[in-house]
């Protein structure tokens, strides 16, 4: 039986001194056996004080030595089925309450080869359940980031929208109706999901179009992964800062892959 660690019985000292202890000396020798009970699947998980503070030992630890191994430097991930190379700049845990909450950053992303300039995570309400796999739960994902236009536009355009997009040169979006063929020069923007176009040239096979004729209802966007929404997505010159929000999520990890991976610097899988 699965039990989440006692708040009341947890010290930050503690937690903080253990950590310390474990990275003095080969640390990943002896986090490897003390985690030896995680990656055996008929330990007992339900039983004792030291199983039920194992969680604040576990976070610390992991998020400890992937920062050790993989600071600055980049790592590759698959995390829930796509794949994710990145430079990781931070990756903090703090205890919220009864929860823990993660912070991290990452630049020159590249998301199923998407590319993204820099993003910001951080998880709310963030619980880890021991067992195999060990699972993780989370309340909120809070995800900002800087995107570069061009990037963004090659992703839009994957999203089989009404309008095919492209940059113009003066920095502006031009969309080009896939059926009516209308040409329109547009800055772009989206709150709550929704892609609002401002149209400020508009054509019809060579045509001026009126201005009273150029508006453009919004569009709302496909669903995108885990329930996510959009909540703003703002064109700055060439750059694009964005902000999405994920609801409530869960995911599973192998312990022992994850050990072998901070150890050898190789792929991270949540799945």
């Amino acid at each position: 039986m699965a039990t989440y660690f006692d708040p009341k019985s947890w010290s930050p000292l503690w937690a903080v001194d253990f950590g310390k202890r474990l990275f003095e000396q080969s640390w990943l020798e002896q986090w490897i056996s003390y985690t030896t009970a995680w990656v055996d699947p008929v330990a007992d998980l339900g039983a004792g004080t030291v199983t039920a503070l194992m969680p604040d030992v576990l976070l610390t630890v992991l998020s400890e030595g992937i920062l050790s191994r993989f600071g600055g430097q980049e790592v590759t991930a698959t995390l829930l089925g796509h794949d994710l190379t990145a430079t990781l700049e931070v990756l903090k845990v703090r205890r919220r309450g009864a929860h823990f909450q993660t912070k991290t950053v990452l630049t020159d992303l590249h998301w199923d080869k998407h590319p993204i300039r820099e993003m910001t995570v951080i998880a709310h309400g963030v619980r880890l359940i021991p067992g195999v796999p060990t699972k993780v739960r989370t309340a909120q994902l809070d995800i900002e980031g800087t995107v570069s236009t061009a990037a963004l536009v090659d992703w839009l355009n994957e999203q089989q929208l009404d309008w095919k997009l492209s940059l113009a040169p003066d920095g502006l979006i031009r969309a080009v109706h896939r059926q009516r063929r209308i040409t329109a020069i547009t800055d772009a923007w989206v709150r709550e999901n929704m892609l609002t176009l401002d149209v400020r040239r508009a054509g019809w096979f060579g045509v001026p179009i009126p201005r009273r004729m150029r508006t453009v209802r919004p569009i709302e966007l496909p669903e995108l992964l885990n329930n996510a929404r959009v909540v703003h997505a703002v064109r700055e010159g060439e750059l694009v800062r964005f902000r999405v929000e994920l609801p409530e999520g869960s995911g599973s990890f192998d312990l022992a892959q994850m050990r072998a991976a901070i150890g050898a610097g190789t792929t991270l899988s949540v799945f």
